[in-house]
C-alpha cells in the first residue's frame, strides 16, 4: 500500500532497507508509541526520558522559547531516542515560531499582499533555516486555508488570502524553502478551514462547500501541493458533509458531521484515494474540542488511526492515550494492519529526511554555532522588504495622507487590543513613533470605562473617569480645540479558542465613548495590524490601512508611509469590504 520510491518519499534502497529493518525490530508497544507526537513542556532529563524512552513517541513539538535552550532540549531527546524523532514547530511566519530570537517574517497574508511569490519561498527558507538550526525537521506550515468567511476568527492573516491560485503560488514557494533546509512541511488544515465562522479549537467546524465547489478550491490546492511533494498533511477537526455524502450515500448525520480527523471517507476515501496522497497524515491537536466532543476519547484515539491518520498530535494524558490505542487493538477497533501502515509511513517520512543517516553521523541537531543564523541581517532585510511591499492603503477618501504635523499636530491615539494596557510595549511603540515625528500624543486608557454605577456617585469619581465623562458629554467645538486627528490602531490578533475578532467599543447609553461617533467631525485614521476586515465594524472610517502584522518592521514601515516617505504597494489578498456594498 506504500510506495517508498514514489512522491513524497523518493527513498533509495538503503533508506528502504532501514525502514523495513527498523519496523521488523519494533515491538507492539514501540509501534503504539511511535504514532504519538506530544507537546514538549519541559527540558528536564527525567521527564524527557519518560516520554522518549518510556512511551517511545515518534515526534515532539515545542512552542517558542530561547533558541539555545530549545536546541539543547532537541539534542537531548534525539540522543535518547532509539528511532530518530520528528521535531516540529508552528513556523508559519518565520523563525520566531520556534526561537524567540528568530526572524518574524510577517504573517502569510502580508507575504501574499506583496504580490510576489518569491517572498513565499523566502518565508519558508527563513522559517526552516532558522528552525533547522535548532534541530527542527518538521514545519507545521504552510497554511493553505481559504478566507471564504470573513467572520472566521482563526484564519484571516494566517492565510495567503482567498484566491486558490495565489495560495498555491505562495505555499509552493514555502515548500521549496523548506525542502532546501531538509524540513518536511505539513500543509494544513485539511479539508479546509475558513469557510465556517467558528473555530475548530472549540467546536467541530464545518466546511459547507459542495463536492464540486471543494474540488475547484481546496481540492485544487491540495492536489497541486501533493503533486509538488508535500510530505505530510495535517487534518483538522473540520467536517465536510457534502464530500462524505459523495463517497458514502448511506452516511447518517453523525457520519456526515464527523471531523475529518476521524472520518474514513475523508481520510481514506478522499485524501488517500481521490487525491492519491502517499505521505504521512497527522491529526491537528487532539485536545481541541472539535476532536474531543466527537466521540469518547477511548474510541477517538484508535479510530483516528484506523480511519486513516498516521500520527496523533498532542494529548490529554499521554499514558492514557497510549492505553486507549492498545485497548483498541485488543477490541478490534484498530487493526494491526492499519497500525503497521501508520508506523511505516512515519518511518518512511523520517528516512526521506535522512534522519537515519544523520542519527549515525550525530548531526540530527547542529552545534551551537548554527544559532548565529537566528535573526541574521539577511533574514531581517527580507522581512523589512515584505513590510514595505505588503502594507495596503484600502482607502483614503478625504486625502488625509500624507500626514502633516503642522496640520494634525494633536493626535488622540486609541489602540484597541485584548490587553487594553496603555503601558504595553505595543502601545508605547506607536506612541513613540508618532512623538518622534513631532506629534503631541494623547493615549486613550481603554481600561477606564464608565459604568451605570458611576452615575450614582458622581462627586467621588476618580479623576480619570471625570476626564472620560467630559470626553463623552462636551460639545463638538470644545473637542476640536483639543485634537486635530483621531488615530485608531487595531491589534486584534487571531488566536485559538476565540469566537470572534470583531471590534467592541466602550459605549455607555449610546454616548459613544471611544467609538468613532465623531468621524464626520474630526479627521480620522484606522490602522489594522492583525485583521483585514475591520471596516465591517467601522465603515465610517474614511482612511483605512491594513498592515497585517504588528511586528516592529511593519510598524516602522506604516509610519514611513503615513508621512509620505514611502509609497503604499500592498495588494489586498482578500476583500476588505467583506462583500458589503454599503461599506464602499
Amino acid at each position: 500500500m506504500i510506495d517508498y520510491k514514489a512522491n513524497p518519499f523518493y527513498l533509495d534502497e538503503e533508506a528502504i532497507a532501514w525502514v523495513e529493518e527498523t519496523f521488523r525490530s519494533m515491538s507492539k508497544d514501540e509501534k503504539c508509541g511511535q504514532v504519538f507526537c506530544p507537546m514538549g513542556f519541559s527540558s528536564d532529563e527525567k521527564v524527557l526520558s519518560g516520554i522518549v524512552n518510556g512511551a517511545g513517541v515518534g515526534g515532539m513539538m515545542y512552542r517558542t522559547g530561547a533558541g539555545e535552550e530549545i536546541q539543547e532540549t532537541h539534542r537531548k531527546i534525539q540522543q535518547m531516542a532509539k528511532i530518530p524523532l520528528l521535531l516540529a514547530a508552528n513556523t508559519e511566519s518565520g523563525g520566531d515560531g520556534l526561537a524567540m530570537e528568530g526572524t518574524g517574517f510577517g504573517k502569510p497574508m502580508a507575504v501574499a499582499a506583496t504580490g510576489d511569490p518569491s517572498y513565499g519561498y523566502k518565508m519558508g527558507y527563513v522559517a526552516c533555516k532558522e528552525g533547522a538550526a535548532l534541530g527542527l525537521n518538521w514545519s507545521f506550515a504552510p497554511i493553505v486555508d481559504i478566507n471564504k468567511d470573513f467572520h472566521n476568527p482563526i484564519t484571516n492573516v494566517r492565510t495567503f488570502g482567498d484566491d486558490p491560485e495565489k495560495i498555491v503560488a505562495f505555499a509552493s514557494g514555502y515548500m521549496k524553502g523548506a525542502d532546501e533546509n531538509e524540513v518536511a512541511v505539513s500543509i494544513k488544515h485539511f479539508p479546509g478551514d475558513g469557510v465556517d465562522e467558528r473555530d475548530q479549537h472549540i467546536v467541530t467546524s464545518v466546511n459547507s462547500l459542495s463536492a464540486g465547489e471543494w474540488d475547484e478550491s481546496f481540492g485544487y490546492i491540495y492536489k497541486t501541493l501533493i503533486g509538488k511533494g508535500a510530505k505530510t498533511v495535517m487534518v483538522g477537526h473540520i467536517a465536510l458533509p457534502a464530500y462524505v455524502k459523495e463517497l458514502n450515500a448511506d452516511a447518517d448525520r453523525e457520519t456526515l458531521l464527523r471531523p475529518a480527523s476521524l472520518s474514513y471517507e475523508l481520510l481514506t476515501g478522499l485524501l488517500r484515494g481521490k487525491l492519491s496522497f502517499n505521505g504521512l497524515i497527522t491529526t491537528d491537536a487532539t485536545p481541541m474540542v472539535g476532536f474531543t466532543s466527537a466521540m469518547p476519547r477511548s474510541a477517538a484515539i484508535p479510530t483516528a488511526i484506523q480511519n486513516g491518520c498516521d500520527m496523533i498530535l498532542f494529548n490529554k494524558d499521554l499514558g492514557e492515550d497510549i492505553g486507549f490505542l492498545k485497548k483498541g487493538l485488543e477490541t478490534g477497533l484498530l487493526s494491526e494492519e492499519r497500525l503497521d501502515e501508520a508506523v511505516l509511513r512515519i518511518l518512511a517520512t523520517k528516512a526521506s529526511l535522512g534522519l537515519h543517516r544523520k542519527q549515525k553521523e550525530g548531526t540530527l541537531v547542529p552545534g551551537k554555532e548554527a544559532l548565529s543564523v537566528l535573526g541574521c541581517a539577511q533574514h531581517k532585510k527580507w522581512a523589512e522588504e515584505v513590510a514595505d511591499r505588503a502594507i495596503t492603503l484600502v482607502r483614503d477618501e478625504k486625502n488625509l495622507l500624507p500626514l502633516s504635523v503642522a496640520k494634525y499636530r494633536r493626535v488622540y491615539l486609541n489602540i484597541i487590543d485584548r490587553e487594553m494596557d496603555p503601558e504595553s510595549p505595543f502601545v508605547k511603540r506607536w506612541e513613540a513613533l508618532f512623538a518622534k515625528e513631532g506629534f503631541e500624543v494623547t493615549v486613550r486608557d481603554r481600561r477606564c470605562r464608565i459604568t451605570p454605577a458611576d452615575f450614582a456617585d458622581m462627586e467621588h469619581l476618580p479623576e480619570q473617569k471625570r476626564v472620560l465623562l467630559n470626553e463623552m458629554y462636551r460639545g463638538i467645538g470644545e473637542m476640536k480645540k483639543d485634537y486635530d486627528l483621531y488615530v485608531y490602531i487595531c491589534n486584534m490578533e487571531n488566536a485559538s479558542n476565540n469566537t470572534t475578532l470583531r471590534l467592541n467599543w466602550n459605549v455607555m447609553f449610546g454616548l459613544g465613548d471611544d467609538a468613532p461617533w465623531h468621524a464626520s467631525e474630526i479627521p480620522m485614521l484606522m490602522i489594522s495590524t492583525a485583521y483585514p476586515y475591520h471596516l465591517f465594524d467601522a465603515p465610517m472610517i474614511g482612511t483605512y490601512i491594513n498592515a497585517y502584522s504588528g511586528n516592529e518592521e511593519f510598524c516602522r514601515s506604516v509610519m514611513d508611509k503615513l508621512m509620505g516617505r514611502s509609497g503604499f504597494q500592498g495588494i489586498s489578498p482578500v476583500d476588505p469590504f467583506c462583500g458589503k456594498e454599503y461599506i464602499l
